[in-house]
């Protein structure tokens, strides 16, 4: 085990950074604990921690500084950087396996962005047209 790891994850526009180090247990977002936070944001960002287990994140301190996005995107990419994290620091394959199995995004970046806006057409989307009428 290293003495700090440094991981991070992405969702949509939301970059969240983790560091891990030995501790006595916190997890903090943007210097505030996690207790402050909404409550499907919570349960969201405990999963992998629920997963890997009180005796595998129980002496780690967890800082993440995460931004841009909603907050389903924040907390999205703040659990990536954890599962990502714990994986690095323990270099446990079966942890990754785990967290691949229960969400596979936890592990893999998503793909998928918003469509470009087109030009010379409405603001409501990317192919959005405006009606038309012929009578």
């Amino acid at each position: 085990m290293s003495e700090t790891t440094h991981s991070n994850g992405k969702r949509k526009t939301a970059k969240a950074r983790a560091s891990i180090t030995e501790g006595e247990g916190t997890l903090r977002i943007n210097s505030q604990p996690l207790k402050t936070f909404r409550e499907m944001f919570r349960q969201r960002v405990k999963e992998p921690l629920v997963i890997a287990g009180e005796e595998v994140y129980g002496d780690l301190d967890i800082d993440i500084n995460v931004n841009g996005g909603g907050i389903q995107s924040q907390a999205e990419a703040v659990r990536m950087a954890i599962a990502r994290g714990l994986v690095d620091y323990t270099g446990d394959d079966d942890l990754e396996t785990e967290f691949r199995d229960y969400d596979r995004n936890m592990m893999v970046e998503d793909p998928r962005r918003t469509e470009t806006r087109k030009p010379s057409q409405s603001s409501k989307g990317a192919r959005h047209k405006q009606q038309k009428s012929y009578r």
